[in-house]
């Protein structure tokens, strides 16, 4: 299951790539993120990150990486526990020097238990959680 937003930010493409480069400004842009911090590596592939966020009402702890690191196009995040994996893929397209089209990307694997409700349950929440995202991101990176 996945959700995905298109939106646009009055920031030069590379100033947008670099803020959402390092992950663990998600405290900034990801309203369900409580932290992040940087377990290893400088920030390219490979780059690995402990991440808390609150979800329904649950702390849910993931072990993210960096996976791709295409500046100043493309970024991807790959999370995981022993019952989920997230991946969080971001495009950038400069629309003028100013201005920054991203396309946001979340996909969600979870496991039997949580796979056969995950359609119902958590589905819903996951738009309305996407629309969240969408608007604290713009505010924040509009504010750098």
């Amino acid at each position: 299951m996945y959700v995905e937003r298109t939106f646009t930010v009055t920031k030069p493409i590379e100033v947008v790539f670099d803020h959402l480069s390092d992950f663990t400004n998600t405290t900034e842009w990801d309203p369900g993120t409580v932290a992040t911090t940087r377990i290893s590596g400088e920030g390219g592939p490979g780059t690995r990150y402990a991440n808390t966020s609150q979800f329904m009402g649950r702390r849910v702890e993931l072990t993210y990486e960096t996976i791709t690191h295409q500046r100043p196009e493309r970024l991807q995040f790959r999370g995981r526990n022993k019952s989920a994996i997230a991946t969080d893929t971001l495009g950038f397209t400069a629309e003028g020097p100013e201005t920054t089209r991203i396309n946001y990307r979340a996909d969600f694997e979870f496991g039997v238990l949580v796979g056969l409700v995950a359609p119902f349950v958590v589905k819903p929440k996951l738009g309305a959680l996407a629309d969240e995202t969408v608007e604290q991101m713009q505010r924040c990176l509009n504010a750098l």
